[in-house]
């Protein structure tokens, strides 16, 4: 177990020696890559971690500034992908964890009352489907799975509450500029 121990220390100072001149490169790509100092200081000591993991199979003579670059970029694109499957995994969550209807903001934030009203004017499967697509920005087959109806019937009700809403709405859009009456 010592001359395990003795063997650890002196591959760790091999380790230092050989990577120690090439952490300025390093953290300066990884702030390119990051964007930000802080990440880049994170992402750097990760590197570090797998470099140092990974030490016994390095092959001595090779050009480790090209290894270390390469451990760097992995590592960033191994967390890049990580945080996008964590975001994916809490939007999903979070809408599933929504009401399947949603109702249209009452405190006005970006409706206005002439919206909320042809809004709550629509029948019910019209408005329900308009408010999950175009509102909360669910996909068909999201909106099917909430409401528990196949997505053609989505598309279709879809298309009518759209429609619906526009006549509706003709003339306020005309009245603000948002139209040209015909």
């Amino acid at each position: 177990m010592t001359q395990l121990h003795a063997i650890s220390n002196v591959d760790r100072r091999a380790f230092d020696r050989t990577v120690a001149p090439h952490l300025p490169a390093l953290r300066a790509a990884a702030v390119r890559l990051t964007g930000s100092a802080a990440e880049a200081d994170d992402v750097l000591q990760e590197t570090m971690t797998r470099a140092w993991t990974f030490w016994d199979r390095y092959e001595q003579g090779t050009n480790v500034r090209a290894w270390m670059h390469r451990i760097l970029y992995n590592t960033f694109v191994n967390g890049y992908r990580r945080r996008r499957r964590e975001r994916e995994v809490l939007t999903r969550v979070h809408r599933e964890s929504e009401p399947p209807t949603v109702g249209p903001r009452r405190d006005g934030a970006g409706l206005s009352d002439e919206v909320v009203e042809a809004l709550d004017g629509l029948r019910d499967e019209f408005r329900n489907v308009v408010q999950l697509v175009d509102m909360a920005d669910y996909s068909y087959q999201e909106a099917a799975e909430a409401l528990g109806c196949p997505m053609g019937t989505v598309m279709s009700r879809l298309h009518r509450g759209r429609r619906a809403l526009k006549e509706k709405l003709a003339p306020y859009a005309v009245e603000h500029g948002f139209a040209v009456a015909c």
